[in-house]
């Protein structure tokens, strides 16, 4: 991913690595006819599509973010991802509470980003 700058690339790396796992750990809710047995087999393949982007995300990330900032990155850009899923793919209702929630977590990824508070 040479051609984008190097902190993009572990964002947009990221963003790719979610969406698979997001599938892999809550696709199958929509395939409860099916055993359990085949929708974990189902899951660990695409677990590894995401293992194929998340593992370069974190090895080109770490050059240019901390590896607490690479965490707080991944977290932020999953509760996005997931927010968009179970709205598109499973139906389901984004609360005011799930907004108040996600939003606590990315003042706190603020935080991470923002380095060092003054001492006091």
């Amino acid at each position: 991913m040479s051609f984008l700058p190097a902190a993009i690339t572990p964002i947009v790396l990221l963003l790719i690595s979610n969406v698979f796992m997001t599938f892999a750990w809550y696709g199958h809710l929509k395939f409860t006819d099916k055993p359990l047995w085949l929708v974990v087999v189902a899951s660990w393949g695409i677990a590894f599509a995401e293992y194929c982007f998340a593992v370069p995300a974190n090895r080109y990330g770490h050059a240019v973010y901390s590896a607490a900032e690479l965490k707080t990155m991944q977290e932020v850009i999953t509760l996005t991802v997931f927010a968009a899923f179970s709205v598109l793919y499973l139906g389901e209702r984004i609360t005011s509470n799930h907004l108040v929630g996600f939003a606590l977590i990315c003042g706190g990824a603020f935080f991470i980003f923002k380095g060092p508070l003054p001492s006091w």
